[in-house]
């Protein structure tokens, strides 16, 4: 196997969901705001947690570097990832993202996700007052 690519299993197409996040969603890493959205999707998909897709026009690239890492499924779908470094930190494969997703992910084109153990990702829904403060 090619350094830098690993093989996923094949996810269960049938079972996955996406749907727009409605609120903002803040992602940071070392104190530094890497992502900041009121445009996220919610991917729920069949025995994994719930991932929030950032458009890419809403996250600062200036703190990321394209990683030589990627994952392929089964069904032929493959993600890039992305390095991060801010603040004086760094870290590997803290995002990835779908240049050519799947008929069934087609919305995640141009969006990526965060790895919640390596960022802290808060979401705050619309409902919630203090989202409110963040409206101009």
């Amino acid at each position: 196997m090619p350094k830098g690519k690993l093989v996923m299993p094949q996810h269960l197409a049938e079972h996955i969901e996406i749907e727009p996040y409605r609120g903002v969603v803040n992602v940071m890493f070392a104190d530094a705001m890497i992502a900041s959205t009121r445009d996220a999707l919610i991917l729920r998909e069949e025995g994994r947690a719930p991932a929030f897709y950032i458009p890419f026009s809403d996250i600062y690239f200036d703190f990321l570097t394209r990683s030589t890492t990627t994952t392929e499924s089964a069904t032929g779908d493959t993600a890039t990832y992305w390095n991060v470094t801010a603040k004086g930190e760094a870290a590997k494969d803290i995002m990835w993202a779908y240049e050519a997703p799947p008929e069934n992910m087609r919305a995640l084109l141009a969006h990526g996700a965060f790895d919640p153990e390596k960022v802290s990702i808060e979401a705050a829904p619309a409902d919630d007052p203090k989202e409110e403060e963040h409206r101009p």
